[in-house]
């Protein structure tokens, strides 16, 4: 099962990553955790990675694809995967076809751009495990706290209002116009392409998935 999730920054992807990676037994390949990891490392590419990703814009296309390349070469990836937040661009779609990366099915969860903004302006994570949380939609029991550990939750830099409006300006500019290009794309081939309606509960979604994938 070889799949790609897209839509817009807060969505939901992230939290039906996990779900259908579960359900499938297959690695979620999230290159928002990919860059995450590089920047932890501190080494020079990690630190350009870091001032790019802080001011809101996306990661040049050639760190992106060397880096989902080189994950995608890993023997948990022979069998299946699932790609959150790639491709992002008609190029990174392109250097798929360059790779011959075949996909079966591509999801696209659509959301208002009001509620991304509630979605994510609010949005905390416990960093070691990496649970979310909402001040509004889903608040920890203690605020601040994780629920299981009690540490300390944190908010993105990328998740700040300010950059929130970037980051959705940024989509629309470059990520929107993937759906057009694999709408005409999986008339061409065997890929299936879903539009899901991503203000639905978490719960009804899984089901709907479910039914799509089989």
């Amino acid at each position: 099962m070889r799949i790609i999730l897209l839509g817009p920054p807060g969505s939901g992807k992230g939290t039906q990553a996990n779900f259908i990676a579960d359900q499938y037994s297959i690695p979620t390949i999230s290159t928002g955790e990919i860059l995450r990891t590089a920047v932890k490392c501190n080494s020079k590419l990690g630190n350009q990675i870091k001032k790019i990703m802080d001011a809101g814009k996306l990661v040049t296309e050639e760190i992106v694809i060397s880096l989902v390349k080189r994950r995608l070469s890993q023997a948990d990836c022979y069998t299946g995967f699932l790609l959150d937040g790639f491709p992002r661009t008609i190029f990174q779609a392109h250097a798929m076809k360059v790779l011959d990366i075949k996909v079966d099915h591509i999801l696209e969860f659509q959301v208002p751009d009001k509620l991304i903004i509630a979605r994510l302006s609010g949005r905390q994570i416990h960093e070691r495990s990496g649970r979310i949380y909402h001040t509004q939609f889903y608040p920890p029991k203690t605020p601040g706290q994780d629920d299981i550990t009690g540490e300390p939750l944190v908010m993105r830099n990328d998740d700040h209002k300010e950059t929130v409006y970037q980051r959705l300006t940024e989509y629309h500019k470059r990520t929107a116009p993937l759906i057009k290009y694999y709408a005409a794309e999986t008339l061409m081939n065997n890929t299936k392409y879903h539009q899901l309606d991503g203000t639905l509960h978490m719960t009804i979604l899984k089901k709907i998935i479910s039914n799509l994938l089989g």
